[in-house]
């Protein structure tokens, strides 16, 4: 079973700036449907369960793309844990938005929402997301945290180690600072624009999208940068 995860770098979704990722998204959804009705799950944990979030994913996903769109709600104990089960068996993609990366991720092993998204990808279940929801995924975070340092103050933190390296989500606005740290630490890493994404199939970075960004692999030599967008790069 062929594991798909699509990160996006940034962009907004209620100004529809990342309209043509989500297309491409849309399209992947429906051939894992066939037959069937494509049914889209938005994880908004990140933005402590923002409902006029979800109401922008599913102005997108269901206005622009006939696709179900429902929520998963877990931070203030909205829905039982047996309710949000159901849905995630039902979705063809699992979309996860922005917010507070650190927050996201611990909430989700204390609540038992990281073993339901694992089991979702062994499945098949295309991954998708947006700046946290895009760097989770990696072993190396470059984010900002209100719950672990204060917000606005950005540093690398763990991510889930599902996918190895690090990565820095809205790279266009966060590259001086990001590069320094890469340089420092001599490490390659991965840097995403808004409007940009990249495509991990089972592992591995298949190719970038863009409808405006670039998505970089960064290489680190003795502290000298050495950059290139992702190819293939599509245009979308």
């Amino acid at each position: 079973m062929d594991k798909r995860i699509i990160c996006i770098g940034g962009g907004e979704l209620k100004t529809k700036e990342t309209l043509k990722i989500d297309g491409y998204i849309a399209a992947l959804a429906k051939e894992h449907a066939g037959d069937r009705r494509a049914y889209g799950l938005f994880i908004p944990t990140a933005s402590h369960d923002s409902m006029p979030y979800f109401n922008s994913f599913r102005k997108t996903y269901t206005s622009e793309y006939d696709i179900k769109a429902d929520v998963a709600l877990t931070v203030y104990g909205e829905m039982n844990m047996e309710k949000i089960a159901d849905k995630f068996q039902k979705a063809d993609f699992i979309y996860v938005g922005g917010g507070d990366t650190v927050f996201m991720l611990e909430h989700w092993k204390k609540s038992g929402m990281l073993k339901l998204i694992r089991d979702a990808y062994n499945r098949g279940v295309i991954l998708c997301g947006l700046s946290a929801g895009a760097i989770c995924w990696f072993e190396t975070m470059y984010s900002d945290s209100a719950q672990a340092r204060g917000e606005g103050e950005y540093a690398l933190y763990p991510g889930l180690n599902w996918i190895k390296g690090i990565i820095s989500p809205h790279y266009g606005l966060r590259a001086l600072d990001f590069d320094k740290i890469i340089s420092y630490n001599n490490k390659d890493a991965i840097g995403l624009e808004d409007n940009s994404a990249i495509e991990i199939l089972n592992g591995e970075i298949v190719q970038s999208l863009s409808c405006g960004g670039n998505a970089y692999r960064i290489y680190c030599e003795k502290g000298k940068l050495r950059k290139e967008i992702i190819q293939p790069q599509v245009l979308l």
